[in-house]
């Protein structure tokens, strides 16, 4: 036997073994999910991601055939929950439900992540989106976008505004707001929707910028006040508020869109039966009714969608970042 001979019969049984080896890992993959399935929400309990995270899992917990476990994550912007599902094993059973909080803007004002928006994660569709809102307190003497300019103007860095945090989507549009109108108001960051709101029906706060998933039922209650939404025309979920762009400030638009992703590199079969699951669970009228009740626009798009959304959007919030010289949170 020559050595060349000798050299292919040990590749061959190498590629045999490794083939024998990757055969339960295949095998895995088809009889996915054989245990829960955990959904991060990178916010405390009660905020809007929260409640839409809850909604999507029991549907998606019907459609999979196993339990989809919501877990919350908290801090730091999204960027805790985000890091430990870019750190966990993409087998399809750790996912993260988050807006282009996570996606965007964090990768816009911070320089160091624990993820990679595009490295770390991959996409089983973008939800749809939930226009944020400028709320008030009932004792604010401001009714309209006007009016709360004309009063911030009259009594500069005495107002204040709340967030769901540092780095979000709501201190993102209230920064945005202040460089328009040229006022001067105190950003006041939470860990969360749910304590800025409990801080603002208080009168802790004058001010937030939450979305509208959490203003409705306050709003509805007469708790707090609607002054505008956030995005560039009115949206049906929330009729007969107008719009910041509307009150004098074209081209302000802060519009969160949410996503539900994956590590990547999920094996195909599992990637499929999630995108399946979730997608189903988009198109079932109950589960899609009632996360418009709470406030989503809800218009699914393909898991591609995603990566564009990123490309477009990241080097424009980038650049304002710039431009209104924005320090890292």
């Amino acid at each position: 036997m020559t050595p060349s001979t000798t050299r292919r019969r040990v590749l061959r049984r190498a590629a045999l073994l490794a083939g024998c080896a990757a055969l339960p890992l295949i095998a895995l993959a088809q009889d996915f999910p054989q245990r829960p399935v955990t959904l991060v929400v990178p916010y405390p309990a009660g905020g809007a991601t929260d409640t839409l995270g809850r909604i999507l899992a029991k549907t998606m917990s019907q459609k999979l055939g196993q339990p989809v476990i919501v877990e919350n994550k908290a801090g730091a912007g999204t960027t805790i929950g985000a890091g430990y599902v870019a750190q966990s094993a993409p087998d399809g059973y750790t996912l993260l439900i988050s807006s282009n909080t996570t996606f965007t803007i964090n990768p816009a004002l911070k320089a160091s992540l624990p993820y990679d928006p595009i490295k770390s994660f991959e996409s089983l569709g973008i939800l749809g989106t939930s226009p944020l809102v400028l709320l008030a307190h009932p004792s604010v003497p401001a009714n309209n976008v006007k009016e709360l300019v004309a009063l911030a103007k009259a009594q500069p860095g005495k107002l204040s505004f709340g967030s769901f945090g540092a780095g979000t989507t709501a201190h993102f549009a209230g920064e945005m707001f202040k460089a328009m109108a040229g006022i001067d108001i105190l950003h006041v960051p939470y860990k969360g929707s749910a304590p800025a709101m409990q801080d603002l029906i208080g009168g802790q706060i004058p001010l937030t910028f939450d979305t509208n998933v959490a203003a409705m039922p306050q709003i509805k209650a007469g708790k707090v006040k609607a002054i505008a939404v956030t995005s560039a025309k009115p949206t049906s979920t929330m009729p007969g508020v107008p719009t910041i762009a509307s009150a004098g400030y074209p081209g302000y638009e802060m519009v969160p869109w949410i996503t539900v992703v994956a590590p990547r590199g999920l094996p195909a079969a599992v990637s499929a039966k999630l995108v399946r699951a979730y997608s189903e669970s988009l198109a079932d009228p109950e589960t899609r009714a009632t996360l418009e009740k709470a406030g989503v626009d809800v218009h699914p798009e393909a898991p591609s969608v995603y990566g564009q959304r990123i490309a477009e959007e990241l080097p424009k919030l980038r650049a304002y970042v710039h431009k209104a010289g924005l320090s890292e949170q």
